[in-house]
């Protein structure tokens, strides 16, 4: 095999000279690394250690982080994470005495048995990242009503302008958040998260976001209005940026999907939330309610704010500050107990300490592009991304109002009743993903759903052909909920967690970054060409040109993006270290073998195995 599996695990592309390729002898010393020569193998970066060596290794770990005090604990940790399938073996394996008591044991049985058993700070961080996905949802929806009267208001309709400059402004303002994401809200996260820190840019960005709602509500010209929605998108670039990528590093891995999920769970909840005002102010005076919709939106992020400095840092950011101190107490906080701290912290510190001496002297943005395993989780998340657009949601999302009234024929009042009823169908399905996303896996979600969206999508369209205009309203009512429900569980929620935990975290925070840039530009294309796509292709042809995209979004799902349940943040590396070109080769014979086995119903053998984690524990001793 060329290169080894340390190298592929950090990145290091095979092209280099061996010289590059390799880490500097003092970092191999000091880690004690032993290359097992296999890059398929999702190699733990502590296998191979002597026992000595590695007590050696902890202690002047903790002589040098000022945690002298917690040698031991930190040794525990040490062997744990050395042998974490094999815990209550430690001392017969090692040949040494560890320590480790029974209550031990237990915490880490309970990892296995009872995953959702989680100390309390660790669900009140997921209650912070939920109540700011609830601020993005609203900031998305709430202009699905709006548009309807601001159009009047600033006569952005016919006969003050033609149909087709109206159009392309509306779509204009509507989008604006999203042109700003991608241009400057995503690429700032960046260093403000290197300055301020995960919590601090959530404070800031539902502070930007709080400001720009009161903007939006009392604009006083079409002009005013984009320029207030523009900088609502520094808010929502930098949090969505953020959250995500919080949440994963502060879960576990049993859960890290499910809980990284809950960003789009309650961004589901958000969207509801902002059809339920739309329609508490629809019958309102009409300069009045579309302000006091885009207005209304001031309010969730207020109760963000208060509660963010209640929470912990990431522990993660803060081992990369070289605060170690305060890591090891943030994750006293979200961890059962001090061993289970102790041993996260010491291995998030080896695979950092690799990282960073695997970065130096590099530029994080052309490694995006030019280092092979982070090529892969770039190409990964932009596909994730960019099908999240492009599968049609947010054409509903935002324009769902104006395909009932406009083109179905309904009343304001009934059209925003039926938005509501597709935003609630949102929510609900999207709440199974909690526990799909990390059993049946990120990638099968999206090979299981992308199918069903296109064919719901297809049949939305072609119910405007129907003649008789309840038939036909019923029809199209009905595949629309239908799209949102198998949408919800898929491609709803995959997208952020994915990308999140993708990047090595010397480069999660750019990374993160062009995921999101990614996913809030098509979002900006989606949201300002729709109107006149609508226009040029009649809405039939403009719902089969999102369904199509959908089936070409399977295929790229299928080749191109690695599945990541169940993997530690730093097991992560060896998935992604797999060539693009052996991966898709793979999912290509397990896709004749699926085909052979379940369709023609013929005799096969055991699938092919491409990663090491997908073997059963026992027949892994060896490895």
């Amino acid at each position: 095999m060329p290169g080894n599996a340390y190298d592929e695990g950090l990145a290091i592309p095979a092209s280099m000279t061996a010289e590059k390729q390799r880490l500097s002898d003092p970092v191999q010393k000091e880690l004690g690394f032993i290359p097992n020569g296999d890059p398929e193998l999702l190699e733990n970066p502590l296998v191979g250690i002597p026992a000595d060596a590695l007590r050696r290794n902890v202690r002047e770990f903790c002589e040098s982080k000022g945690l002298e005090d917690k040698i031991d604990l930190f040794t525990k940790g040490a062997f744990v994470a050395q042998n974490p399938d094999k815990y209550a073996e430690l001392d017969e394996i090692t040949g040494t005495i560890v320590g480790l008591t029974q209550e031990d044991i237990r915490a880490l049985d309970d990892e296995i048995n009872h995953k959702w058993r989680q100390p309390r700070e660790l669900y009140y961080l997921v209650v912070l990242c939920s109540m700011c996905a609830i601020v993005q949802g609203m900031d998305e929806t709430v202009v699905n009503g709006a548009q309807i009267f601001y159009k009047k208001h600033f006569k952005l309709e016919p006969p003050y302008m033609s149909q087709s400059k109206s159009s392309w402004l509306v779509g204009l303002i509507n989008s604006a958040p999203y042109l700003c994401c991608a241009v400057l809200g995503c690429w700032i996260t960046e260093p403000l998260n290197n300055l301020l820190g995960r919590r601090g840019v959530i404070f800031l960005s539902c502070l930007v976001a709080g400001a720009a709602s009161i903007w939006e509500g009392v604009a006083n010209s079409w002009v005013n209005l984009f320029m207030a929605r523009f900088v609502l998108g520094l808010g929502i670039g930098s949090k969505s940026t953020t959250v995500p990528v919080y949440a994963a590093e502060c879960a576990p891995t049993s859960i890290r999907g499910a809980l990284v999920m809950q960003w789009q769970v309650w961004t589901a909840f958000g969207i509801m939330l902002g059809y339920i005002v739309d329609v508490a102010f629809l019958n309102v005076r009409e300069n009045l309610a579309w302000r006091l919709m885009l207005g209304s939106t001031v309010i969730a992020p207020i109760f963000v704010c208060l509660q963010v400095y209640f929470c912990p840092e990431s522990p993660r950011w803060l081992i990369k500050k070289n605060r170690y101190r305060e890591a090891f107490d943030s994750f006293n906080r979200i961890r059962g107990t001090q061993l289970q701290a102790a041993r996260d912290l010491y291995l998030v510190h080896v695979n950092v300490k690799l990282e960073v001496e695997a970065q130096r002297g590099r530029n994080q943005l052309i490694d995006l592009f030019c280092v092979p395993r982070i090529r892969r989780a770039t190409l990964a998340s932009f596909i994730v991304m960019f099908m999240q657009q492009f599968c049609g949601v947010n054409v509903i999302a935002y324009y769902s109002s104006v395909i009932f009234t406009e083109d179905g024929g309904l009343s304001d009042q009934t059209g925003m009743l039926a938005s509501l009823g597709g935003g609630i169908i949102n929510w609900i399905f999207a709440i199974p993903a909690i526990y799909t996303i990390d059993t049946f896996g990120r990638r099968n979600l999206l090979l299981v759903t992308f199918p069903l969206m296109s064919a719901f999508l297809f049949l939305t369209g072609f119910s405007f052909f129907i003649e008789d205009k309840n038939s036909r309203l019923a029809s199209v009512a009905v595949f629309i909920y239908l799209f949102w429900a198998v949408y919800s569980p898929g491609e709803g929620p995959v997208p952020f967690t994915y990308s999140a935990e993708a990047f090595p975290l010397y480069i999660r925070d750019i990374g993160m970054s062009w995921a999101t840039a990614t996913c809030w530009f098509f979002n900006f294309v989606l949201s300002i060409t729709w109107p006149s796509l609508r226009d040029a292709f009649t809405v039939q042809g403009a719902f089969s040109w999102y369904a199509s995209w959908c089936l070409i979004g399977w295929v790229l799902v299928f080749f191109f993006v690695p599945e990541t349940k169940a993997l530690s943040l730093e097991e992560l590396d060896r998935v992604f270290s797999i060539p693009t070109t052996l991966h898709a080769a793979y999912q290509f014979r397990v896709g004749k073998w699926w085909f052979r086995k379940t369709i023609l119903r013929q005799r096969v053998g055991e699938k092919e195995r491409l990663y090491s984690h997908e073997v059963k524990p026992e027949s892994r001793r060896g490895v």
